[in-house]
């Protein structure tokens, strides 16, 4: 289901929005300060490089597919804020010829769930660069994926002046119970998780900012089905041409100015978009959420969320008789989840 499109903000709204992106940007600025250099690579930077930003956990068993993926695609540079891992994210990152990376012990939810790091680092490092903003269980497709890489779409979008992509969050999922068997480090997430919903999913488009809200999906049927307002907002601006001055609101679910909204419309727009493929359930997945409810860190009032962290905790099955099987991007593009806007 596509957004219609909201008109602008008026004068003072959009006074109020400047502000909000002023006070975003001071606070990014100052975030540096709780970012200890690690391995600062960033001297290698050439004009024209595709940059990826992240601040990561204990992600040891994706990284190594994670970072072999999106080089293929054509990132040149990683950016990445451990944030006290203690597993070895921070020696295999290190490691790695074209990381950079900062660790911090600061509370990632007093940053902004990580996103003052990430948006300093882009900030610092990103000018003028396409740049992609991802978790460690994100991997982005896009119309012809498979045959053109970052460089030819990031091209054919400046040739358009679109500054930004748009993409739906789709949770994949196992056909057994979640958090059954073992994923080895390095291996193809989407070898375990191939299953996903197909639909229902509902944009609505927010004043002031014109920002997407797009709802839906298996966790919204399984975990939220008497309080779908409460499910994941699972649209995302994920890959930007960044300006120095621009400020993200919320996750890259959002962004300031409000223009930089309407790059995407959702399921059923005629924008070109992508699909960011969400490997949130590897079997690794009951063991984090129970650190995560113990952290409390990924959420404003953490106690309300109790309830989908026990969900988690029982192994639910995800799989329904309406789940299909994952084939790749030109079933999504033929299910309206993506769109290649004529590519």
């Amino acid at each position: 289901m596509t957004a219609d499109r909201a008109t602008g903000p008026g004068i003072w709204q959009a006074y109020r929005l400047r502000l909000k992106r002023r006070r975003l940007l001071w606070r990014a600025f100052r975030s540096r300060h709780q970012l200890k250099s690690m391995q600062n690579r960033t001297g290698a930077i050439a004009p024209g490089d595709i940059l990826l930003v992240m601040v990561v956990r204990n992600e040891a068993l994706r990284l190594p597919y994670f970072l072999d993926y999106y080089r293929r695609l054509g990132v040149a540079q990683f950016l990445v804020v451990d944030n006290d891992s203690t597993d070895d994210t921070a020696p295999l990152l290190a490691a790695q010829p074209d990381v950079s990376l900062w660790s911090t012990k600061a509370s990632y939810r007093a940053a902004r769930f990580g996103l003052d790091w990430a948006s300093w680092l882009l900030m610092r490092y990103g000018h003028g660069h396409w740049c992609l903003l991802l978790d460690a269980d994100e991997l982005l497709i896009y119309p012809h994926c498979d045959s053109r890489d970052l460089k030819a779409l990031t091209g054919w979008l400046d040739r358009r002046r679109q500054p930004a992509l748009g993409a739906l969050m789709l949770d994949l999922y196992p056909q057994g119970p979640v958090g059954e068997g073992a994923a080895a480090p390095g291996a193809d997430p989407l070898e375990t998780l191939n299953w996903f919903d197909p639909g229902p999913y509902r944009a609505l488009r927010q004043r002031p900012m014109q920002n997407l809200w797009v709802q839906g999906g298996v966790r919204e049927r399984v975990f939220f089905p008497r309080r779908p307002r409460r499910s994941p907002t699972l649209n995302k601006l994920p890959l930007i041409r960044w300006n120095r001055r621009w400020a993200f609101v919320n996750s890259c679910h959002s962004i300031l100015p409000p223009q930089l909204n309407l790059a995407y419309s959702g399921p059923g727009g005629i924008e070109p978009s992508g699909v960011l493929l969400h490997t949130k359930f590897l079997p690794d997945v009951t063991a984090r959420a129970a650190e995560d409810q113990a952290r409390q860190q990924h959420f404003n009032d953490p106690q309300s969320f109790s309830g989908y962290y026990d969900a988690i905790a029982e192994q639910p099955v995800l799989w329904s008789d309406k789940s299909l099987r994952y084939e790749g991007w030109r079933q999504l593009a033929g299910l309206g989840l993506m769109s290649s806007g004529g590519w």
